[in-house]
């Protein structure tokens, strides 16, 4: 039996590890609220887990209360919500139905701000929705190979060729990276931002694999980002809209 031993302690380190992982998962989720306690997390974060249980609660009760008042409306629009902010997208054939949609995202439990972006008109083509499904991944991608983007503070979705990005920069120049790297993806009409700006700690160089950055692109900035004024906390998000002409 010459590896008996080396199966013992193997089977031993294991089971150690198990027993502690509890212990290691409480202690990274206190370093995590820590961190938040003062702002962002240790890990770049904004929204603390608590924010975000509460965000899908409050996604959860307004598509329940579409789906009450109208299956076509619970089928054909989207609510997106960050810090308890509602952005809703998507296209119903009637106006009633939109004005609707919107006054049940207010009635949701701890809505701060609900941002209407529902077109009203016929339903898209299958072929549309693949379409804007490629431009939400690409867009994603680019922002996680960023080294000056926090992408985690971010969250993107796009309807009928239009990207809507909400979430929270640390800075204009930080956000105009995001919006431009938006604007320079293949079949993209316009880019819509409803971002707040909150100053916070750079980031260690996160980019990976080669990935170009995002001064190699047309439009965008071309230095790490710099300090800007933040958002006032009682001020209501501003709404930026970027007219596109679609790249072929």
């Amino acid at each position: 039996m010459p590896h008996a031993p080396s199966r013992f302690r193997a089977a031993l380190l294991a089971a150690t590890l198990l027993a502690a992982a509890p212990s290691l998962a409480g202690c990274i989720v206190a370093a995590a609220g820590a961190g938040a306690a003062s702002g962002y997390s240790v890990f770049g974060q904004e929204l603390g887990p608590d924010q975000q249980v509460k965000d899908v609660g409050i996604k959860a009760a307004i598509r329940d209360s579409w789906g009450k008042y109208n299956q076509v409306v619970a089928h054909d629009l989207d609510a997106t919500v960050y810090n308890g902010r509602v952005l809703i997208t998507g296209r119903v054939p009637n106006p009633d139905w939109r004005q609707e949609a919107v006054k049940l995202a207010w009635k949701a439990d701890g809505v701060q701000e609900v941002y209407d972006e529902i077109e009203v008109g016929p339903d898209t083509h299958f072929m549309d929705e693949a379409r804007d499904t490629v431009i939400t991944t690409r867009l994603k991608n680019d922002m996680v190979f960023d080294q000056y983007i926090r992408s985690i503070n971010y969250v993107v979705t796009t309807n009928d060729g239009i990207v809507y990005i909400i979430g929270t920069a640390r800075s204009q120049q930080e956000l105009n990276r995001v919006t431009d790297y938006a604007r320079n993806i293949a079949n993209v009409r316009r880019v819509v931002s409803y971002v707040r700006i909150r100053s916070g700690e750079p980031p260690a160089p996160v980019a990976a694999g080669g990935a170009t950055p995002a001064s190699a692109q047309p439009g965008t900035a071309s230095a790490a980002p710099a300090a800007s004024a933040d958002t006032p906390p009682g001020a209501p998000t501003p709404r930026a809209a970027i007219e596109v002409t679609p790249l072929k």
